[in-house]
């Protein structure tokens, strides 16, 4: 079975870093999960079936967190134990949160108006803001190392990649 005492990048035998391949995530991953999944254990005692169900739900878990950017950057943070989703510490630059406001009620009105086309303009948008900003979040958390500095950029991503989604439901609820 596997280690849990592991963090995620160990476990799949990857460096403790924003970028890395993803393509060796992948591969790491069907290894693991060939090696603990739970049809594999079926005629085991149940301690094993227990212990490989287990195994599974860890490497899904560590797997969904390191393929997503958001989930990385956080559990990269976590590792040096800082909490980039803290409630006490919210604060967002301003004009970063006008812009993401007026583009929540563009979001709104397109909608409304069932504009699939400035719904997918502004979805354009959000995924440049996004590719413009993991570079710069990248050399925060992998060459400065600068974890405490890195909080704020975590945050926009994460707020970057909700509204994405949000637009993505939107353009979905047009097509319906």
């Amino acid at each position: 079975m596997i280690d849990f005492s592991q963090n995620y990048f160990a476990l799949f035998g990857l460096p403790p870093r924003y970028r890395f391949d993803p393509a060796r995530l992948d591969a790491a991953y069907r290894a693991l999960q060939t090696q603990v999944h739970p049809d594999r254990f079926a005629a085991a005692g149940e301690s094993e079936r227990r212990l490989a169900l287990q195994s599974s739900a860890r490497v899904n878990e560590a797997y969904r967190a390191l393929k997503d950017p958001v989930g990385r950057a956080q559990y990269l943070l976590s590792l040096h134990g800082v909490d980039a989703t803290s409630e006490t510490d919210t604060a967002l630059p301003l004009d970063f949160l006008e812009r993401q406001l007026e583009r929540r009620e563009a979001v709104d009105e397109a909608r409304s108006a069932g504009q699939t086309g400035r719904l997918e303009a502004l979805l354009a948008e959000v995924r440049a803001e996004i590719a413009a900003l993991e570079p710069a979040l990248a050399d925060t958390l992998d060459n400065e190392r600068s974890w405490e500095s890195a909080r704020a950029g975590v945050r926009e991503l994460q707020f970057l990649s909700k509204l994405a989604a949000d637009i993505d439901a939107a353009i979905g609820g047009i097509d319906d």
